[in-house]
């Protein structure tokens, strides 16, 4: 129980995101593609002789060391599950790296969580399967189990029903942040419709150019919402097509916005511009690995 594991928790995109309905419970029900970049925080854990916690990074100055932080509650859940079988767990060292900007609709926070589950779970000698893990990171946020899986994937009802997608293709991309706050509880709140029609079929096919043309079909019923408060989310993806994006749309809630490009030397240069043009924009190159399905058992 001395070694560190290390983990990325890799950047959450929202590729397409169709709002289907909303529970009585006030829960909105999607219909979503998800994809994860290589770019990400990076966490460290280990056991230790007492809980310690430490953020360092571009973004990690502020951040709380309490109840409120989606690692301390991680770390809590995991705890209280094996706690329930009688299990004892060991004081740990988290060290979190914080290169996403924080609450920018790429799943920061949600990574953080998935990441923190399954490196407490290695740790103990991986007592809770995969749907166990799961369920505690339901219990922390919808996000949080479809970032355990890591894989591309629909996700659908309020983000915990999950099909890992085959043959998936790789792509290159733009990350792109505008230096503006988005509530995600007003965004949904300002939402002219919530019963929209789900994602149509995926092409038999997924090939990159496919998916790019499957793309132009769908929509993020979130974005016209975050606009209204956020314009600089406009100008972000306009500056991704400026830069001859194969595809661009917001992620998520926003304000994050992505390009998808040819090749990885197009993408380079893209953030190149994009960040010379807009220092105080969080922009990153990166990719989406493509990747067969993963048995979610």
């Amino acid at each position: 129980m001395d070694v560190t594991d290390t983990l990325t928790a890799r950047a959450k995109i929202n590729l397409a995101l169709h709002v289907t309905g909303r529970r009585a419970d006030g829960y909105h029900l999607l219909d979503t593609l998800v994809a994860f970049a290589e770019t990400g925080d990076r966490l460290e854990i280990s056991a230790a002789q007492t809980d310690e916690f430490f953020t360092e990074g571009s973004f990690g100055d502020g951040l709380p060391a309490d109840q409120s932080n989606l690692v301390i509650r991680a770390r809590d859940t995991f705890r209280g599950a094996l706690s329930a079988r009688g299990l004892a767990t060991v004081p740990v060292a988290i060290r979190l790296d914080k290169r996403l900007p924080v609450a920018s609709g790429i799943g920061g926070g949600s990574a953080d969580a998935a990441a923190v589950l399954d490196g407490l779970n290695r740790l103990h000698g991986a007592p809770l399967s995969w749907r166990e893990l799961a369920a505690c990171g339901l219990a922390l946020g919808a996000d949080v189990p479809m970032c355990l899986a890591g894989t591309p994937l629909i996700a659908r009802g309020i983000g915990e029903a999950l099909q890992p997608l085959e043959h998936f293709p790789s792509l290159f991309a733009v990350l792109t942040t505008p230096a503006v706050a988005v509530s995600t509880p007003t965004v949904f709140a300002r939402l002219a419709h919530r019963d929209n029609a789900p994602l149509p079929p995926l092409p038999e096919q997924l090939t990159a150019a496919a998916l790019v043309d499957w793309l132009g079909e769908t929509r993020n019923d979130l974005q016209a919402a975050a606009l209204e408060n956020a314009p600089q989310i406009g100008e972000a993806v306009a500056g991704l097509k400026g830069q001859e994006a194969l595809f661009a749309r917001m992620s998520g809630s926003g304000p994050t916005c992505f390009g998808l490009f040819a090749t990885a030397e197009a993408a380079e240069n893209a953030a190149h511009a994009i960040a010379e043009a807009n220092p105080r924009w969080f922009v990153a190159a990166t990719a989406i690995a493509g990747a067969p399905a993963v048995a979610l058992g």
